[in-house]
Formats: C-alpha cells, sequence, structure tokens
C-alpha cells in the first residue's frame, strides 16, 4: 500500500504545463487615462497638504521657528522679523493648497496628452507586447 505523501510526490514529479500568452497594447481610452491621472493627481494633492501641515506642526512643536528666529536676531541684530509670524500655519496651507490644485490640473492635462502620444505612436510601432505565464 502506498501512503498519501507518495501519491502527492508523485503528482508533484510530472511537470506542469505553462500558458503564455502575449498581448498587445494598441489603444489607451482617452477618458479613462483621463480620470484614472485625475484620481491619481487628486490622491497626491491630498497627501502633499497632509504632510505639509503635518511637517509644520512637527516643526512647530519641535521649537525649530524659535530656534531659527534668535539665529536671524543674532545675524540681523533686528528684533522685528520673525520667521514664526512670516511662516504661519494658514499661511503654509493655503501655499500647499494651491500647489496641490496647479499639481492636478497638471497632473491631468499630462495623463491626457501621454495617452494620446502612445495612441499616435502606436501607428509608428505597432504597440507595446506584454506576456503573461501561468505559474
Amino acid at each position: 500500500m502506498s501512503s498519501v505523501a507518495e501519491k502527492l510526490q508523485r503528482k508533484s514529479q510530472k511537470p506542469a504545463a505553462t500558458k503564455q500568452v502575449r498581448l498587445k497594447l494598441v489603444y489607451v481610452d482617452f477618458w479613462s487615462a483621463l480620470k484614472f491621472s485625475f484620481l491619481v493627481s487628486i490622491s497626491l494633492g491630498i497627501i502633499l497638504v497632509v504632510a505639509t501641515i503635518f511637517i509644520w506642526v512637527v516643526l512647530a512643536s519641535t521649537s525649530v521657528f524659535s530656534s531659527i528666529d534668535s539665529i536671524m536676531q543674532q545675524i540681523l541684530s533686528d528684533n522685528t522679523y520673525s520667521v514664526s509670524q512670516s511662516v504661519s500655519l494658514p499661511q503654509v496651507a493655503l501655499f500647499a493648497i494651491v500647489v496641490a490644485l496647479l499639481n492636478t490640473v497638471i497632473g491631468t492635462a499630462l495623463g491626457a496628452i501621454a495617452s494620446l502620444l502612445y495612441n499616435f505612436s502606436v501607428k509608428l510601432t505597432g504597440g507595446l507586447l506584454v506576456g503573461f505565464t501561468n505559474q
């Protein structure tokens, strides 16, 4: 009598048939690329705003701004200038939001332009050949 382990060992010695599929990417839908690039740009914009606010909070809580203020007062011997007043949280947050909005517009436009350029280049190159295997 053979055990279950021996049967499994015999089965595993058979070579597994691997299937290969080759696909050619010859068209990228413009609206799909536009929507995808918009969503990616919005996500990166949110990350930018949150990270900027987080970095400002960390710098403010570790009193980096007051250290910079004291160094600037020693160098300039001017007591009226303050970095902490010039770089306040509302100013930093507003700047980050404006940059995120600009990045969203530019990122969406670049995604749309990239899809158009790919669709035009497919006529010359024939497309992108992608291979998949089943393992």
